[in-house]
């Protein structure tokens, strides 16, 4: 291994690399190769962890697998395999989640370093404070695309992973899902729903039964059931049926500019047209879907008599289960006047797919290390912000970094004890149990929260306290607008300030509650609320979490990530985003405007071409700035 080789690298490093135990998160695109990249490396103390079990689509990037892996645990199979580069690695592997409380203090305490390979906000967020607690160095690290980025955080030396604000999961109202879709991405949703109702756990319905409108509906699982799984008459139930029955329904779509519009019935007796030699790139016509639905329905329903407990989860690698996807959604779209999707494009959305280059993958792995080597040597101030651009800029560059190190937010809510936290609700109605799993666990990613007012106990996650108070409204617990409590999780040595206030509910589809940072950002949303009129068809205070439903349309909301500046996944989530730097970025493009701008040229000096040179230099300088600032991910 290289630390071992003579001259590679200078003995006070060779020793550091040899005696610092690292702890890897993550072990799927990113994760691979930087552990691969460790062991190769020389570091001979390693932990790595995943709670992820291989599946067939991570073959094609994350090297360390191979067909024989699927099913296995991604720690264990990466760990057996970097072994074969150098067996004399002492490597500890664990299945599980990160965020499990044995995985506390005195287990991060073990550590010299951390590095993230994970492709969720909650669990970054988790390894972020506890690296901060243990003020242990953190790397972050994401790729999307060509597209990545590479980031150290040191508590009192950089900003944390939570120092900027995080753009919110896009989500979406069950009435739009049921009545009235807009987008291809709605109709993905309700075709996943589809088969949980047919073949999985029950989740929301969305297939209409009007004979059952004012008694006992009748489950479509208990439909097909009754109906033997018949696919065509399956196909006239939930495309033609379900239809007239909300076609009926005249108030529901009154002043409505979206409405469905029925099939030609002679689709019911359509034959069987050929669709196995169209590309997943390429668009299926109405009567392609059609016959892709009427042959996935018996071969899946053939799966669910003897899965277990009769339940199947949805899995976009198995073929008949992402062609009932497919064509479901494409139906529905032509039933709402929606262009349909190809294969490729439902797979990506339905299965949360983001794009994955093992290149970039790679590329970034490697400034993991490099920036691995500088921290181990106390060399912070080498250790700025890498973005990984998707084309070279003017210097033919494709790795941009930072002039300096981000220096933390003095009004973050993790890493500063400044930090506050701006709670509104309607108390009269909110819960604290609501308190605890919303707000506390889900949305601020605590994980054994203990509230307390005025030094009174409200949430308590020990048990033995006898603290019950989760059915009470948070008037009922004592709480008043304006009123502040402190939220303290021990296990991740994290304590907030924050502040409530009561606010009710003018619209059934505003949220239950909201977070801001600071009281000006409450003042501008209050402002904002009352200049925006309420949209006309987001009508249910029901959502649907883009997040664990499925993944926006790569056409729009992947753009729209891709415009700002953090993405969440290994490969990359992708809703997140935050404008981290950008201040410091904009600066520097003022500079080089000013700079050029005040440079004394006399014309009689110069030629046109020449002034044309320095201009295009200026411009030059300032796109690379801007692209390096877009190219920002998570």
């Amino acid at each position: 291994m290289a630390a071992t080789i003579a001259g590679v690298f200078n003995p006070e490093l060779q020793n550091l690399i040899k005696e610092s135990k690292i702890l890897l998160v993550g072990a799927g695109g990113i994760g691979c190769e930087v552990l691969k990249n460790l062991v190769l490396t020389g570091f001979s103390e390693l932990e790595v962890i995943d709670l992820d079990t291989i599946e067939v689509s991570n073959l094609n990037r994350q090297f360390l697998f191979s067909k024989e892996s699927v099913g296995k645990a991604k720690s264990h199979v990466a760990k057996t395999s970097v072994l074969k580069f150098n067996p004399n690695v002492n490597i500890m592997s664990h299945f599980g989640d990160i965020m499990d409380t044995k995985y506390g203090v005195a287990f991060f305490n073990k550590f010299k370093l951390v590095i993230n390979a994970l492709d969720n906000k909650k669990a970054r967020s988790h390894v972020n404070r506890m690296c901060l607690s243990c003020q242990i160095p953190l790397i972050e690290s994401g790729t999307m695309g060509y597209n990545g980025q590479v980031e150290f955080i040191k508590k009192g030396v950089t900003i944390c992973y939570e120092c900027n604000t995080r753009a919110e999961p896009r989500t979406y109202p069950m009435c739009t899902i049921r009545n009235t879709p807009k987008e291809p991405i709605h109709c993905i949703i309700w075709a996943k729903f589809l088969f949980n109702q047919l073949f999985g756990e029950i989740d929301e319905i969305v297939s209409f039964d009007e004979e059952n409108i004012e008694s006992e509906k009748l489950s479509a699982r208990n439909w097909a059931i009754q109906n033997d799984y018949n696919p065509k008459k399956l196909f006239k139930k939930v495309f033609f049926d379900d239809i007239k029955a909300l076609m009926n329904m005249k108030d529901l779509y009154a002043d409505k500019k979206i409405k469905p519009v029925l099939l030609d019935e002679s689709l019911l007796d359509q034959e069987h047209v050929k669709y196995s030699d169209v590309l997943d790139s390429e668009m299926l016509t109405l009567e392609q879907n059609i016959s892709m639905f009427l042959d996935c329905v018996t071969p899946i329903k053939e799966q669910w008599e003897i899965s277990t407990n009769k339940c199947l989860v949805w899995d976009k690698d198995d073929d008949m289960m992402m062609n009932f996807v497919v064509s479901c959604s494409n139906l529905r779209s032509a039933l709402f006047n929606i262009p349909f999707k190809t294969h490729f494009d439902i797979k990506s959305m339905a299965g949360n797919i983001i794009p994955a280059i093992a290149t970039a993958n790679a590329m970034i792995a490697g400034q993991i290390v490099i920036h691995a080597l500088r921290i181990l040597r106390g060399k912070f101030e080498k250790c700025q912000n890498v973005f990984l651009r998707s084309m070279p800029n003017h210097k033919g560059g494709v790795l941009v970094k930072d002039r300096c190190l981000q220096p933390p937010n003095p009004k973050c809510n993790v890493c500063s004890s400044k930090g506050e936290i701006i709670f509104t609700t309607d108390m009269n109605n909110f819960t604290v149990r609501q308190l605890e799993e919303l707000v506390l666990k889900k949305k601020l990613n605590m994980v054994a929260p203990d509230v307390t007012m005025l030094d009174r106990v409200i949430i308590s996650s020990d048990e033995t306290d006898g603290v019950d108070m989760y059915d009470m409204t948070l008037s009922e617990a004592g709480m008043t607008s304006g009123c502040s409590f402190d939220a303290e999780d021990d296990h991740q040595n994290f304590r907030v300030k924050i502040i409530a206030f009561d606010k009710e509910k003018s619209r059934d589809e505003d949220p239950d509650f909201e977070i801001f940072n600071n009281k000006n950002d409450l003042h501008t949303a209050n402002e904002q609320n009352n200049k925006t009129k309420p949209d006309e068809d987001d009508e249910d205070d029901c959502f649907i979490d883009q997040a664990e439903s499925t993944v926006c349309d790569n056409n729009g909301d992947t753009r729209e990530a891709v415009n700002h500046l953090m993405v969440d996944k290994e490969e990359i989530g992708y809703e997140e985003v935050t404008e981290g730097g950008a201040e410091e970025i904009g600066n520097e493009e003022e500079e080089i405007t000013e700079k050029i701008s005040n440079e004394e040229i006399d014309a009689e000096e110069i030629s046109n071409e020449e002034k044309l040179a320095i201009k295009r230099k200026a411009d030059e300088a300032i796109e690379d700035i801007n692209d390096a600032k877009k190219s920002r991910v998570d």
